[in-house]
């Protein structure tokens, strides 16, 4: 039986230390950088001959570009246009490190807590640093929402911080768990098929197969879906702050 669990390994491949500290270089890191040049290839040959009428792979770096720009003007609106560059940033990284994720002995980087909540904690962090420095002391009025009678606002103000503190957990265990476990239930059907092919009923071995294939082809989505989930709840962290909704 195959350790479903031992593709979430992080090894070490270029021991690092300096004192105490490990920051060596590990299989995580590994498939970040093949993230990152990957999505600089992109754009470099997308847009090395710019044309008024784009050939097909300039037009898809510019969908990509509408359709980020467009979502945070949507959900931001024209202030948050500073944050385009944080956005589309962390669009690309989560995107890369779902599809990726997707490649037979591959290394999924965003099936961690400590990276997802990492981007959850500096997506938090930046969105209130725009809210306190453009209201100050008000931004506290996101506690206690219009039309509150007087009497429940402790309670309310205790529910909001909670609810408002909880952001970056749902966001990063949101998106963690469901990598985690679509690529669990693609090792176990893998396994099954594997199992079954070196038994005696190895025409049994077809379905748990198909059920892979399928199970791929939602992967492709979820990893599609969930980096879009993301950013839209970030750019909407964000509103809340800059705009006190």
């Amino acid at each position: 039986m195959i350790d479903p669990l031992h593709q979430f390994q992080i090894t070490k491949i270029i021991p690092i230390f300096i004192g105490a500290w490990d920051i060596s270089y590990t299989n995580s890191a590994l498939w970040m950088t093949i993230g990152l040049i990957c999505v600089s290839l992109f754009f470099y040959f997308s847009l090395k001959k710019e044309a008024i009428v784009p050939n097909r792979l300039q037009a898809c770096a510019e969908l990509f570009f509408s359709f980020i720009s467009n979502m945070v003007k949507t959900y931001i609106g024209k202030e948050g246009i500073v944050f385009f560059p944080f956005i589309f940033t962390l669009f690309w990284f989560i995107l890369m490190g779902n599809l990726l994720g997707l490649i037979p002995y591959s290394f999924t980087y965003t099936s961690h807590i400590a990276v997802t909540f990492t981007l959850a904690i500096i997506a938090f962090v930046a969105a209130n640093i725009a809210g306190f420095k453009k209201h100050g002391l008000k931004m506290f009025h996101l506690l206690l929402p219009n039309g509150i009678p007087i009497f429940l606002a402790p309670l309310m103000i205790i529910i909001e911080l909670i609810s408002y503190l909880a952001r970056p957990f749902s966001l990063s265990i949101r998106l963690f768990a469901n990598m985690m476990a679509g690529h669990l239930i693609l090792k176990l059907f893998a396994s099954f098929t594997a199992m079954l092919a070196e038994s005696s009923l190895a025409v049994l071995g077809v379905i748990p197969l198909l059920l892979n294939i399928g199970v791929t082809g939602l992967e492709f989505l979820v990893a599609i879906l969930q980096t879009y989930v993301f950013t839209l709840l970030t750019c909407l962290y964000i509103n809340d702050a800059i705009n006190l909704h």
